[in-house]
């Protein structure tokens, strides 16, 4: 709501939370002591019952939680096929759709519980990286609001990624609606190596890892050094696609008196040229190639991106302060092409700063308690301008200047009355403190103070030594965009009379979990989580062009997962997910009520380790298939159809011997104009055709 006569209290509390600030908690301070601390669990198959039991234990790591919880380790990644989208990683994850879109550095694409509210690519799941939140408020040159560009990250830079299914913990914000995802990245305890790597339509990659340690003077604690640099070039399936990124990542990290204190810093740029996409009705009409370009016009983009985070845990065990401090210079541009000499060019010029902090009070084994605060604040110009024959023209979608300051606390609890029962409690609240200066409607123009509350709760039940029950019921949250809370109106300049400010506030989901673990046999593991998930206040685009929160959204589904190793070298896990329901429940007029998430998800996968004469080979084989993704056509645009089903076969070989590694890799995706990424139109579907076999290999040496 616009309540500006709040914002002059307000802003001190932020200050003073920002001025605490000088590192501020996270989930990635967490990481920099987990993977010494505790042991490593992985989300492949070779991960026997690592989780089991975990969930009852007093302890920050995301397993603790009274959710699904995956992890994905360093390891895991090795034998998954990465490519061109960091994407990829969440392949194997129960549940999350990863989409590969191909249309240049646009943000991730992958999604969870039926949530696409911002399209596919992050939006309503919380990423953060070493602490730093990684969804884009109102971005322009992105997809929608809160997308999250990870391609600044490799498979090097990675040490884990957690994702945790539902807003049940209370360290994550704005976003945190389907669930979040933090990762944190490696230090310097990795070997150091050179590598190239080249795949099917000119794929090249470098890449060069270098780690160390140095003490400063004898005796002392050593500083530990990682540097990674990552130079990626590619043309694409379709004739005029191709991306060139560089990547450079630089961690120092070091133990000081009581903490574990690191910084990171990284550099990106990304050039990119896409091919768009094409109607499914002309690609089997045989009218259009599957390789030619929408609108014969290609799109393009770039991005550069440079930052820093600082971080601090403690140096032993879990009790202490944590710390997280980062910055950020963010420079993104897209254009999409809308006719044959037409562009929509969205840029985001943003400088954002900001941290967390918090303090984890344990109580011997049985309770913790952590609480916290955190403030992040984003400055800069956010707009969408009109390029006819690759020259900018004088009409503007929206033109918006922003300085949107987000700050909150936190608390988030652990008790275990007796030894088989752990319960949990969160509460966060959050502030939105914006100023929007509409370069496009100067009536728009306008200050925005709103809160949201959200508490959670949960609980895990260790029935048997290999049965653990856990469930919870948790709130969260995602901001409104700054064009949902400023009018743009219609293409036209800047500078144009009128302008409307809509009373929105922040949307709140209410969901439901209940799972269980069990380890009925040794090697074998089994998971089943059911969620039921309301949004009651979504923030709905109106015919005449407003923005209420009135949209009503149910969601209801469950995830299977089975892991198993029949014996040492083998090792296999199947997961099925089902969406029984994800619909809009008061559509707006003209409008279908089902939103386009998979009804169906099925996941199969093997692995195979074997030394053969002083080398070890690794070979992974994974499918996946996905089914039942409504969508609607037609004008009005009610007329129910389903994508064509979407299968995909990994193949991958790792071979190890002495210092060098090896590594092939086959894609395969059988239906010719099946695709992860399409969306219904007034004229049917739009997709973006993929090839039907994808190969590739990469060597590396460590020294």
């Amino acid at each position: 709501m616009n309540k500006n006569e709040n914002t002059g209290a307000a802003r001190p509390l932020a200050w003073t939370l920002l001025s605490l600030s000088s590192g501020v908690f996270s989930q990635a301070a967490f990481a920099e002591r987990q993977h010494t601390v505790l042991p490593e669990v992985s989300v492949v198959a070779t991960q026997d019952t690592s989780l089991q039991g975990k969930r009852k234990l007093v302890t920050t790591d995301s397993t603790g939680l009274p959710a699904a919880v995956s992890v994905v380790t360093a390891d895991e990644l090795g034998t998954i096929n990465i490519g061109r989208d960091i994407s990829n990683m969440f392949r194997r994850v129960p549940g999350v759709v990863a989409n590969n879109i191909d249309q240049g550095d646009t943000g991730n694409g992958f999604r969870m519980r039926g949530f696409s509210t911002q399209g596919t690519h992050g939006a309503d799941t919380a990423v953060y990286v070493d602490g730093v939140p990684q969804n884009m408020p109102s971005s322009q040159a992105g997809a929608g609001h809160g997308p999250a560009f990870l391609e600044w990250l490799t498979p090097d830079m990675i040490g884990q990624i957690d994702v945790i299914k539902g807003p049940v913990s209370a360290l994550y914000g704005d976003q945190n609606r389907a669930g979040a995802v933090p990762i944190s990245t490696q230090s310097g305890d990795v070997p150091s190596s050179i590598g190239i790597g080249f795949d099917r339509y000119n794929g090249k990659r470098a890449t060069l890892v270098l780690s160390g340690s140095h003490a400063m003077r004898p005796g002392s604690e050593p500083i530990r050094s990682l540097f990674v640099a990552d130079i990626y070039r590619t043309h694409s399936y379709r004739y005029d696609g191709s991306t060139d990124r560089d990547n450079f990542f630089w961690k120092l990290s070091a133990r000081i008196g009581d903490g574990v204190y690191s910084l990171r810093l990284n550099h990106y740029r990304s050039e990119s040229t896409v091919a768009g996409y094409l109607l499914l009705g002309d690609l089997q009409s045989g009218k259009v190639d599957p390789r030619s370009t929408q609108y014969g016009l290609p799109g393009f983009g770039s991005g550069k991106r440079s930052m820093f985070a600082l971080n601090r845990a403690p140096a032993h065990g879990e009790d202490g302060w944590y710390a997280t401090l980062y910055g950020e210079a963010f420079e993104r541009e897209r254009g999409i092409a809308t006719s044959s000499v037409q562009h929509t060019v969205g840029s985001d010029d943003r400088n954002i700063f900001g941290g967390r902090l918090a303090n984890n009070f344990t109580f011997g084994d049985r309770a913790a308690l952590m609480v916290g605060a955190e403030v992040r604040r984003d400055r800069g110009d956010a707009q969408r301008q009109i390029w006819v024959r690759g020259v900018p023209t004088a009409n503007y979608i929206n033109a918006q200047q922003l300085d949107l300051l987000t700050y909150g606390v936190f608390v988030q609890g652990q008790f275990k009355p007796v030894e088989a029962v752990k319960l949990t409690a969160g509460l966060r609240r959050d502030w939105f403190d914006y100023d929007i200066v509409n370069r496009k409607l100067s009536a728009a123009s306008t200050d925005y103070f709103s809160g949201v509350t959200t508490p959670k709760l949960g609980a895990v039940w260790s029935v048997l030594p290999r049965l653990d029950l856990f469930a919870n019921v948790a709130q969260g949250f995602r901001s409104p965009a700054a064009e949902q809370i400023s009018s743009s109106g219609a293409t036209g300049p800047l500078g144009a009379p009128g302008g409307t400010i809509y009373d929105v506030s922040p949307s709140k989901v209410k969901s439901y979990d209940v799972g269980f673990t069990a380890t009925p046999a040794n090697n074998l593991t089994v998971t089943a989580v059911a969620y039921y998930t309301l949004n009651e206040d979504e923030i709905v685009g109106q015919p005449d062009g407003s923005f209420k929160s009135v949209g009503d959204t149910t969601r209801k589904g469950y995830e299977l997962e089975a892991r198993w190793r029949p014996i040492r070298p083998v090792s296999v896990y199947a997961s099925y997910g089902q969406i029984i329901q994800a619909e809009a429940n008061n559509p707006l007029p003209n409008t279908g009520a089902r939103l386009s998430v998979p009804r169906h998800q099925l996941k199969l996968g093997a692995e195979y380790r074997q030394r053969l004469q002083g080398a070890q080979l690794t070979v992974n084989a994974d499918a996946y298939l996905t089914t039942g993704i409504p969508y609607y056509m037609g004008t009005p645009q009610t007329q129910l159809r389903f994508m064509p089903a979407y299968t995909r076969f990994d193949l991958r070989a790792v071979l190890d011997w002495k210092q060098y590694q090896l590594s092939l890799f086959a894609v395969l995706q059988p239906h010719r104009f099946s695709t992860e990424a399409a969306y219904g139109s007034a004229a049917g579907l739009l997709v973006a055709p993929q090839p039907k076999w994808q190969a590739g290999m990469a060597a590396r040496y460590f020294f």
